[in-house]
């Protein structure tokens, strides 16, 4: 049994024994802010996300490819592959363990700050030997560590939302941090764009913004110390258990995971190869070209239906439509570039799938945030979740170059509909959410 936010006795830290990290699930109003309101922290999620989307959007879908294309062109769907499916399962790995160690924090900065800074400060150096990386063993090795280290900031920021902000309040924070989000994923590919000639110094420009943005991001938003707060003794067999998602015990989280694991996995089979489907299926003699068109379009997408899904899932009091349609929606997306294979169309694409996707971001993250089992391990079961974002991007490049090279470009379609469908009926046997 989990005690509301007005049942907690007032003490002098909110998160020790006995009070809110002991006490509460996802479902709890967490302890109001150490300085300001909720609603600074709502407008500071914004560049804080962009700081790491934006390499997520820059590097493996645009600078990473040029940089395998450059190295060896006649092999360069097999070897993304390779660097990617490697890359992404460490990242998987490594959220999971990143908000295990947040979790468990004691620091006068409270529990999620240190890892922030530890892990934007780690990726901005691997993103500098990615830089200097000339092999593809190199690149392998340097993409690795950059995945590992920002998914070391990644996921106690993502516990942000559970730790700090009402349940009333988190449509409208998910859609602020989806903004940011998603405008750093389709930003990266416009700014990407424009260091395709000189790829190191765009690595070295992307490292470099993250730290700063992150470092004023903690320095604003202070979090309620952890010196105090007891942990429970750490096991191993524990911890490997929470990999898997008991579908009986934990029945909403099982399908939130489902859910969204389907629709990234519909959605990155196909748009992880938006580069080479540019060059090979659509015939773009010049890629640079059309990259900052078709991120605009996303945009512009993404940005409409977020400001409008977040905001209204929290005033109706309802996630699962919203995820529901955001999933039929990309699915729809995806057929049209299947029908018709021409570089309008997919521009068309774009601008649906961006709709699509915004709204998914804008609701599912405040959806899963209500289903989480405890405060002891928000960070830790957030970057679980996650998996079903990473895992995707794991299988998706190995599964979808199997794809290509089998059956070509045009059987990555109907793979991404039928999965992304499948996504959004997943939220329907959630009941904890209406």
């Amino acid at each position: 049994m989990t005690l509301s936010s007005n049942s907690v006795p007032p003490q002098s830290s909110p998160i020790t024994k006995g009070t809110f990290v002991a006490t509460a699930s996802g479902s709890d109003d967490p302890p109001p802010p150490v300085r300001g309101t909720v609603n600074r922290l709502l407008w500071w999620i914004i560049p804080a996300n962009f700081s790491i989307f934006v390499i997520w959007g820059a590097i493996p879908g645009i600078l990473l490819p040029q940089q395998i294309a450059n190295l060896d062109a006649e092999n360069k769907v097999a070897n993304l592959a390779i660097a990617a499916t490697i890359g992404a399962l460490a990242a998987m790995i490594a959220q999971p363990i990143a908000g295990q160690l947040s979790d468990r924090t004691r620091s006068r900065f409270g529990r999620r700050a240190p890892w922030m800074l530890l892990g934007v400060l780690a990726g901005g150096l691997a993103l500098v030997g990615l830089a200097f990386a000339n092999s593809l063993v190199g690149i392998t090795i340097a993409w690795t560590l950059v995945q590992i280290s920002y998914n070391f900031a990644q996921g106690p920021l993502s516990a942000i939302m559970p730790d700090r902000v009402p349940v009333r309040r988190r449509g409208t924070f998910a859609a602020l941090s989806g903004i940011g989000l998603m405008v750093g994923a389709l930003g990266g590919q416009i700014l990407a764009s424009m260091f395709l000639g000189s790829i190191a110094a765009g690595y070295i420009v992307f490292a470099v913004f993250a730290v700063v943005m992150l470092a004023i991001f903690i320095a604003v938003n202070p979090d309620h110390s952890s010196r105090d707060i007891v942990v429970e003794p750490f096991r191993l067999r524990d911890f490997v258990g929470t990999f898997w998602i008991n579908p009986v015990v934990h029945r909403d989280f099982f399908w939130a995971f489902t859910g969204r694991l389907l629709l990234y996995t519909g959605y990155f089979s196909v748009t992880g190869y938006q580069f080479f489907l540019l060059t090979d299926y659509f015939h773009v003699a010049d890629p640079a070209t059309v990259i900052p068109v078709l991120g605009l379009l996303s945009l512009a997408g993404i940005l409409v239906s977020t400001i409008l899904a977040g905001p209204l899932s929290d005033k109706l009091g309802r996630r699962k439509i919203f995820v529901f349609a955001s999933s039929t929606v990309v699915g729809i997306a995806l057929l049209l570039p299947w029908i018709w294979p021409t570089i309008e169309v997919w521009m068309v694409f774009s601008l649906i799938s961006g709709l699509g996707f915004g709204m998914f971001q804008a609701v599912d993250t405040a959806l899963v945030s209500e289903v989480l089992p405890s405060a002891k391990s928000f960070a830790k079961d957030l970057g679980v979740v996650n998996i079903a974002a990473t895992l995707p991007q794991t299988l998706a490049p190995g599964v979808g170059g199997l794809i290509v090279l089998a059956f070509g470009y045009a059987g990555l379609f109907p793979v991404g509909i039928a999965l992304s469908v499948l996504g959004a009926f997943a939220v329907w046997p959630i009941k904890a959410v209406r």
